[in-house]
């Protein structure tokens, strides 16, 4: 195979650039090619290289941003450089040989990001490359879904998406997201590097070598001109919410998105009784859950073979479609349906769609792209195209058929379900996603993982890096989707491990040689011994759902993923940079600011070692405390090990000074929200009781007040107004002082009218209200021997 990468050299400066934009184009060569470089926010930056043979992408996955209107940018030039400073960033640009591009703070010569000299920006047959050196000590991460473990440094990665049906979550790649977005971190820094390009290609984070040019990683994209972002932050917060500016922050999802969603291929290839047989099963059991994820069997059509006929409903498993959507609905229960965007040459409409050039054509023979696709069970395929949603007839029979499913009474939609309730949030779960994706689509998960204890422990560095890359409402199949049955202890350790990432749900399809169409379920009453167990841990996500809404609206309003790595908030603890076990994002993170999350990742493990980071920013960091036995309070700064026993719990802690806002531990509604669709028609309980789970030192704050601030809203309007709520406390010994406050823009006004105060296990002080001084109401003892207080009429 032909090396086809050109190296563009001696460049001039040209002058059709504007203040904050510097141009260069070279006039060595058979091509000329154009270089510019632009400011386009304070820390924000903008890099192109084109010629007439590699032209920008005709649709990049983000629109143009707007430039900030106080930009005050110049560059200072010679001959061959370029500088300017802007937001405490220093930018160059030198062009001696080929242009570099390095960032760094304005007070410090140590470079941010540098591309290497020499070799910094090349064509490569009909795409390009860019070259930058590479740091080996910093983190990488990023990159949508790429395999465990988290660091993506030393590691090559494929630009592209795959239906990567039992991948292996340390080394399949690529799995469901092309999103090319690196993100370097140290704790001088942080940078993101971000194409706007759909081409498929590569992510070489310093996997090549070559003597000549030391250490870099390489961009490679296999089509077209570079257009690439770059963007510099103090921290990864500062860098993910500026992409987030970018790219577009996540989707609101509905506030019953995050309650536990039930889901497995075989149901759907029965019969509609079967899911009505499975919602008894939940009120049997006493297992809350608020949606079902309908696999396509509904779809089959009543014939030999039976096949795939996506916006159809088998006439004998499912005769009258309505009327089981209502009988689901009034269960409680929302419904998702699975829809594939192709139609195989079977279908009843594919001749239709054809004559309306519908589909994707193949520019050879200027006929449909005919391919095989997923048409019966697992690994069983058959001719068909996909769907060309650029085309008018296209895109019109797709809006018709999700119609059509929104006018059954499926829940899960975007444009349909707006046309038919307005007012109502749409709720669009993906599988597969581009950066462009986040702008549509409100959730996503890992797809079709597989059952064992690696992919268990895997699974969080996903969910680390897709928090990263703005999938914050993202999840795993609980469980594993394919693979033999988990074991009682295996399912309960993920079970315990999944409440705290932001979709929990528990999905699956698990084949064998015998059985490669119906399959087998993953069910949380399957192993009797352990169903209580599984209970209590699911009613806890519900009891916590309050926090995770919380989260879910700092997602949508900031960009701060729910899930979060270690070091997020701790870039000052030199051990979150050194440590390989911490960088590789696979045994604990952070869930919201209040929660340490560890896990057990080895079937008969009773403990595990966990990190507690420690703040050394000048504060007083007070450590944490262990929410299980024997609940000891820990100091920050240290490895620890945590007694975990399975039939109890994980490693989970919580930071001392942090809070968790809490509601009832089953399905609940919002005033209201009974009137905007029928399954919320079905839900019984009001969302009228909150209460706040506080973890105040042992002893004296030493004056120190801790505050924390949760936000809600209706949880189903669209555009719905967000009130949020603080609570703050200070310690002595002897008592515990605390205040609760509103808003003061509050519009939403929630069904609770009162505030239970719960303490930690062991913690027996009395607590008294700020405002008057006065004692709070004792309430009692909890199930979990947490004394409780309630701060009335507030």
């Amino acid at each position: 195979m032909p090396q086809r990468e050109f190296v563009p050299k001696k460049y001039e400066l040209s002058k059709d650039g504007d203040d904050s934009t510097l141009s260069l184009r070279s006039v060595g060569g058979k091509q000329s090619f154009d270089f510019t470089f632009e400011a386009v926010r304070p820390n924000l930056f903008r890099v192109r290289f084109t010629s007439d043979a590699h032209p920008l992408p005709p649709y990049p996955s983000v629109p143009e941003p707007g430039k900030d209107a106080s930009l005050s940018s110049s560059f200072t030039t010679t001959d061959s450089s370029a500088t300017t400073k802007i937001g405490g960033v220093t930018a160059t640009v030198e062009w001696k040989s080929t242009p570099v591009v390095s960032l760094s703070w304005s007070e410090s010569k140590q470079p941010l990001h540098r591309d290497l000299p020499g070799r910094s920006y090349v064509a490569d047959s009909s795409g390009v490359s860019h070259y930058s050196v590479l740091d080996r000590e910093a983190l990488h991460v990023g990159l949508g879904e790429k395999p465990a473990p988290m660091d993506l440094t030393n590691r090559n990665f494929i630009l592209s998406a795959s239906d990567t049906f039992g991948y292996d979550v340390y080394r399949t790649d690529p799995l469901y997201k092309h999103i090319p977005l690196l993100i370097k971190a140290n704790a001088d820094g942080v940078v993101a590097i971000f194409s706007s390009s759909y081409s498929r290609g590569t992510w070489s984070v310093g996997s090549e070598l070559d003597g000549l040019y030391g250490a870099y990683k390489v961009y490679r994209q296999d089509y077209g001109g570079l257009e690439e972002y770059f963007i510099v932050g103090k921290t990864l917060k500062d860098v993910v919410r500026t992409y987030a500016e970018l790219a577009g922050f996540p989707l609101l999802p509905p506030r019953w998105a995050y309650g536990y969603i039930s889901g497995g291929y075989k149901y759907t290839m029965l019969n509609n009784q079967a899911l009505l047989d499975f919602a008894a099963k939940l009120k049997h059991h006493d297992i809350p859950c608020s949606a079902h994820q309908m696999s396509s069997g509904y779809s089959f059509s009543d014939g030999v073979p039976s096949l795939r006929t996506v916006f159809t409903w088998h006439p004998k498993r499912f005769p009258d479609p309505k009327k089981w959507t209502s009988q689901m609905h009034a269960t409680g229960l929302r419904l998702l349906s699975n829809i594939k965007p192709f139609v195989l040459s079977s279908h009843p409409d594919f001749p239709k769609l054809k004559d309306a050039n519908a589909l994707f054509t193949d520019p050879d023979t200027n006929l449909p792209g005919y391919m095989d696709v997923w048409s019966a069970g697992g690994g069983q395929g058959a001719e068909g195209c996909h769907i060309d949603f650029s085309s008018h007839d296209g895109f019109k029979w797709w809006f018709e058929g999700v119609q059509k499913l929104a006018n059954a009474g499926i829940d899960a939609s975007h444009d349909a379900l707006v046309n038919l309730r307005p007012n109502t949030r749409p709720f669009v779960l993906t599988r597969s996603a581009t950066a462009g994706t986040l702008r549509y689509a409100a959730s996503s998960w890992s797809g079709d993982d597989v059952t064992s204890w690696e992919n268990l422990k895997g699974a969080n560095a996903l969910s680390l890096n897709a928090g990263f890359s703005l999938l914050q409402c993202y999840g795993h199949d609980i469980g594993g989707f394919e693979g033999p049955q988990p074991s009682p202890e295996l399912l309960l350790r993920w079970v315990q491990i999944g409440i705290y990432s932001p979709r929990f749900a528990i999905n699956c399809f698990k084949t064998s040689p015998a059985d490669n169409l119906l399959g087998d379920v993953i069910e949380p009453w399957m192993y009797p011994e352990i169903t209580p167990l599984i209970r209590d841990t699911i009613k806890r996500r519900y009891e916590i759902l309050p926090y995770i809404y919380s989260l879910a609206l700092e997602s949508h309003l900031y960009a701060s993923p729910p899930q979060r790595w270690i070091g997020w908030g701790y870039e000052s603890d030199p051990e979150v940079w050194t440590s390989k076990k911490l960088k590789e994002g696979e045994e604990q993170f952070w869930f919201g600011d209040s929660l340490l999350v560890g896990g057990v990742y080895e079937p008969g493990a009773t403990s595990a070692k966990v990190y507690l980071p420690r703040k050394s920013d000048g504060r007083f960091d007070y450590g944490y405390v262990n929410l299980n036995a024997p609940y000891e309070y820990l100091a920050s700064g240290q490895w620890v090990t945590i007694a975990s026993e399975w039939q109890n719990s994980i490693p989970l802690l919580a930071r001392i000074g942090g809070a968790v806002p809490v509601g009832k531990s089953v399905v609940t509604r919002t005033p209201g929200e009974e009137n905007s669709d029928e399954a919320a028609g079905g839900i019984n309980e009001l969302d009228d009781y909150r209460g706040v789970e506080i973890f105040p030192p042992q002893g004296s704050s030493h004056g120190h007040t801790f505050s924390t601030t949760w936000l809600e809203d209706d949880g189903y309007t669209q555009n719905a107004a967000v009130s949020s709520f603080t609570v703050k406390y200070s310690s002595t010994a002897e008592k515990i002082t605390i205040a609760f406050e509103r808003g003061n823009e509050n519009k939403y006004v929630p069904a609770w009218r009162s505030l239970d105060v719960v303490l930690p296990v062991g913690d027996e002080r009395h607590v008294v209200s700020s405002q008057s001084g006065q004692p709070l109401e004792y309430i009692g003892v909890d199930a979990k021997g947490r004394r409780v207080y309630r701060l009335g009429d507030i």
